[in-house]
C-alpha cells in the first residue's frame, strides 16, 4: 500500500511546505470564511471552529495522505495547503488539491508549491510509485488551469454541469500529470527534508 506516514518538509524560492501542525487551525478556520476561496473550490460544506481543531491536529497521524502547509517565504506567514489524497494502490494514482489564501493567489506561490509537491510524489514516494496525480477545477477558475497546465497537468475531459452555484451550473474540468510525462515536475537535492529544483 501507498503511505505517507513520512510528512516532508519542501523548500522552494518562494514558499516552504511542511505538515500541518495543531497551531495552523486559525488560519485554517480564516481562509473558511473567505468566499471568494469557498466559490473557486466549490465548497459548500460547514465546520465548526472544534473541527478544525481536531482535523489540523490530526494531519501528523494520516499515513494515506499528505497535507502541507504552504508558507510564504518571505513573510512566514500561512498562504495555504496542498494536499495528496483519494490514493488508489491497484493504479498507483492519488489526487491532488490546492486552497490558497486571498493574499497569495497570483504571486506565483501556487505553482511552485503545485510543482514542489508534485515533484516530491513523483520522485520521493516509492511504496509503490505513484504513477499518475490527477485534480478536478471548475471550468470558470481559468487562473487555476493556467498554473496546472504550466506545471504539466493535461486536460483529459470535461464533467458537465457538476457544481451548482446560485441557479447556475458549472463544468468540472478533469487534469492529471503522470509520472511519464516529459514536462512533469521534478525534485533535486536536500534540504529539512528536500529542495524542489527551480524551473
Amino acid at each position: 500500500m501507498i503511505r505517507f506516514a513520512d510528512k516532508p518538509t519542501l523548500v522552494g524560492d518562494r514558499v516552504t511546505l511542511r505538515p500541518i501542525v495543531a497551531a495552523d487551525a486559525p488560519s485554517m478556520w480564516a481562509d473558511l470564511h473567505d468566499d471568494e476561496a469557498m466559490r473557486l473550490t466549490g465548497t459548500t460544506a460547514t465546520f465548526t471552529r472544534e473541527q478544525i481543531d481536531a482535523w489540523t491536529a490530526s494531519r501528523a497521524a494520516q499515513p494515506d495522505r499528505l497535507d502541507l502547509a504552504i508558507v510564504d517565504r518571505a513573510t512566514g506567514d500561512w498562504a495555504g495547503e496542498v494536499v495528496i489524497n483519494d490514493v488508489d494502490p491497484d493504479n498507483q494514482s492519488c489526487g491532488f488539491r490546492i486552497a490558497l489564501t486571498r493574499t497569495a493567489r497570483g504571486r506565483g506561490i501556487g505553482s511552485e508549491a503545485t510543482r514542489l509537491i508534485v515533484g516530491y510524489v513523483f520522485d520521493r514516494v516509492q511504496e509503490p510509485s505513484i504513477h499518475r496525480i490527477e485534480l478536478e477545477v471548475y471550468a470558470f477558475n481559468e487562473r487555476a488551469i493556467r498554473t496546472y497546465e504550466r506545471v504539466g497537468f493535461v486536460r483529459e475531459g470535461v464533467r458537465r454541469d457538476a457544481l451548482r452555484q446560485g441557479e447556475s451550473f458549472h463544468d468540472a474540468i478533469v487534469m492529471s500529470v503522470l509520472r511519464t510525462d516529459p514536462s512533469r515536475p521534478t525534485l533535486a537535492g536536500e534540504a529539512t527534508g528536500l529542495t524542489a529544483d527551480r524551473q
